[in-house]
């Protein structure tokens, strides 16, 4: 991507990254640092278990050779600061923040345990603590490991963007002739050459030719628009016809692209800040156990038992921060990702995930995601004495040769009806000859020496021909009208065309089962007219006056219309697929993208639907509210360790005579993280296959 870092979007890379992932203090790592880090400290840990005197007592074993007593202290000091560092930076941070979290906990339990156990290695105290602070920071490794994985997203949304962006641009010099030159070497005023299926390099606006321009990246409209002499044109956007000469008026951070390259970044910043569940029960087992901790030292030096109390203290503050509390939310994220990649659900970002159980309304963009994004034939009227079948095949003839998308969705109608035309002995495709396009009209050939032309409202005003009304009301709901015209000798509309973008068949469904998961507003929104909106909406069964419908916005309206929906109170899904899409997915509470859309989108959601099946969204739902109650039990589980385990270290029975030990400490801890790994093991048999099943797509 180095060839995009002077696109406008380079200044932004960093955005949004503080914070992120509820633990702002260590959120400059990246998961690579913790991946290393796990592994070595897990190289350690092995040999400092195998050697520890609990352990083998444990098993049953002995191991005794020379230097055997200064495994646990060498090793166990290295994993303490080499493994221990991110939770002790993390725990500094967080006490300058005043904000004691899953950093303050770690860190005291490692803290405290290393101290002992180290003045122990010098006889000045009996707590061994090597295996339980090596086997610790192991865990918590492992499970920030887990939680880092999310915090790249900024910046890999923002490199979506730039790619969109061509690496070169081709310059007009002043003899006509062109240069190709890079990016950032243009400058306001220049001139640049844009050829047929090339993307505009920069804003500007066209001084020579005439093309149809697909900007539904940008702007979210479905249909190629046309873009003459004078038109404005937008960096990113695509000629599809013709090839057009710019002029340049906006580069860099001026461009449009970067605008929204900064809504996105803005959007990801402010939803990073969402707290962490397994830091707020940190933060309450730290003050629970800093308190326990001084009152055990406290009561026990009272009764002249200062020894005691110095390890009643330790044990206390050691075993404060359980294993299970530092695997709850990991595990159960890991899990949850995996079963749910196998049901074509990707989940990117585990807060995403997380938040999805309170979503009240669902945004969905409808060009590419309600909709296929990609226009189909819906009805055809010919002319008295012209069969319908027959002003198709004409039709298709003549727009076989066409790279224009409305040509390509007769051609396939045409392709599709073949079977049966063979069977009803209708001839084949006719073959078209001396082929030419009528920018912004249409196009003209020849079919059997007939000369036919095919187009839209711009070629009947040209040939002074009337459009037939037998299609007005697929006009009325926005349908694309294309016309079949006869040149032989007088103009004449022989055929005319309805095409729409078609409805995906899985999206009824996919509505009705939003509902029946207590989903209470659906909201589409769209680049498209208005009349094309309601009637998709219309078709998709929309209750009038409970869901909602925004129609011919931009970019930045959809951004503004989460925000919106938010500040009535309501949490916000946001499906979507395209570039247009990228800052209302981010500024979502939850941003789902169709995988089938372009990599902006998909980076800049928490969720991804790879299938392109938007019933996914239901599914994701219900994995959301499973795996949100298995991090409950999980947590429960885990501070349910410490209910039991810090009283009973403390001291609270030693009057009867029981104490708690070091040694059931630690088994008591390894239980509490068997019964978490278990529990979380059950998500396995959720199934988030779609319950609704898919409606046949309207036929042709």
């Amino acid at each position: 991507m180095a060839e995009h870092a002077d696109h406008g979007m380079a200044g932004h890379a960093d955005h949004g990254m503080a914070g992120h992932g509820g633990h702002g203090a260590h959120a400059g790592h990246d998961p690579a640092v913790f991946r290393r880090k796990l592994w070595l400290s897990l190289v350690l840990t092995i040999p400092i278990v195998l050697t520890s005197d609990m352990v083998m007592g444990w098993f049953g074993y002995s191991l005794d050779f020379p230097g055997v007593s200064w495994i646990a202290p060498v090793l166990g000091t290295a994993v303490f600061f080499y493994g221990g560092w991110p939770f002790l930076s993390g725990a500094a941070a967080e006490i300058r923040s005043r904000a004691p979290g899953m950093m303050m906990l770690i860190s005291m339990a490692i803290t405290v345990a290393y101290v002992a156990s180290i003045l122990t290695a010098f006889d000045v105290f009996a707590l061994d603590f090597w295996w339980e602070l090596a086997a610790l920071v192991t865990v918590m490794l492992f499970g920030h490991w887990q939680e880092m994985k999310a915090v790249v997203q900024a910046q890999g949304a923002l490199s979506a963007l730039a790619a969109l962006l061509p690496d070169e641009a081709e310059r007009l010099t002043a003899d006509g002739t062109t240069e190709r030159v890079r990016l950032d070497a243009l400058v306001v005023g220049d001139r640049v050459l844009v050829r047929s299926g090339a993307r505009v390099p920069a804003d500007g606006h066209i001084v020579d030719g005439a093309a149809e321009m697909d900007e539904s990246m940008i702007t979210g409209e479905s249909r190629p628009v046309s873009r003459q002499i004078d038109d404005r044109v937008v960096a990113g956007t695509v000629a599809t016809d013709s090839a057009i000469r710019v002029r340049v008026d906006a580069v860099g951070e001026d461009t449009a692209l970067a605008g929204i390259g900064r809504l996105v970044a803005e959007a990801q910043a402010a939803g990073s800040r969402a707290q962490v569940l397994a830091d707020r029960f940190a933060a309450w087992l730290f003050f629970v156990a800093t308190g326990v901790g001084l009152i055990t030292f406290i009561t026990w030096a009272a009764l002249g038992e200062v020894g005691q109390g110095v390890e009643r203290t330790v044990t206390v503050l050691v075993i404060a921060c359980p294993h299970a509390l530092g695997l709850a939310i990991p595990l159960v994220i890991a899990l949850s990702t995996a079963i749910s990649a196998r049901a074509g659900i990707l989940v990117k970002d585990r807060l995403a995930l997380e938040r999805m159980r309170t979503v009240q309304a669902v945004l969905f963009d409808k060009t590419g995601t309600l909709t296929k994004g990609e226009h189909s034939l819906r009805a055809v009227a010919a002319a008295p004495g012209h069969p319908e079948d027959e002003v198709l095949r004409l039709a298709a003839a003549v727009e076989a040769d066409s790279e224009h998308p409305l040509a390509k969705a007769l051609v396939a109608a045409r392709k599709r009806s073949v079977a049966n035309d063979l069977v009803a002995g209708v001839p084949e495709h006719p073959v078209a000859t001396g082929f030419r396009s009528l920018t912004g009209r249409g196009v003209q050939a020849s079919v059997a020496g007939h000369p036919y032309a095919v187009g839209g409202p711009a070629l009947l005003r040209e040939l002074g021909v009337t459009a037939p009304n037998d299609l007005a009301d697929w006009s009325r709901r926005g349908a694309v009208l294309l016309h079949l015209v006869d040149l032989s000798g007088t103009p004449e509309v022989v055929g005319a065309f309805a095409l729409e973008d078609a409805v995906r068949p899985e999206a009824r469904a996919a509505i009705a089962e939003l509902r029946s998961e207590g989903v209470a507003k659906i909201v589409m929104i769209t680049g498209d007219a208005r009349p094309v909106a309601e009637a998709v909406a219309a078709d998709l069964g929309f209750r009038p006056g409970v869901d909602e419908v925004f129609a011919e916005v931009l970019p930045a309206d959809k951004d503004r219309a989460v925000a919106d929906l938010q500040s009535r109170g309501l949490t916000v899904a946001m499906v979507g697929d395209g570039v247009n899409d990228a800052p209302a997915l981010a500024r979502a509470d939850v941003g789902l993208a169709i995988g089938a859309g372009t990599d902006v989108a998909i980076e800049s959601a928490g969720v991804v639907l790879a299938s392109s099946d938007p019933r996914g969204v239901a599914s994701v739902i219900r994995l959301s509210r499973a795996s949100y109650r298995k991090m409950i039990q999980n947590l429960a589980w885990a501070t349910g360790y410490n209910v039991i385990a810090i009283p009973l270290a403390a001291g609270v029975l030693a009057a009867v005579g029981f104490t708690l030990s070091p040694a059931i400490g630690a088994l008591l801890m390894s239980g509490s993280t068997i019964v978490v790994a278990l529990n979380a093991q059950l998500l396995r048999r959720l199934h988030l296959t779609p319950r609704s099943p898919v409606e046949a797509p309207p036929q042709d």
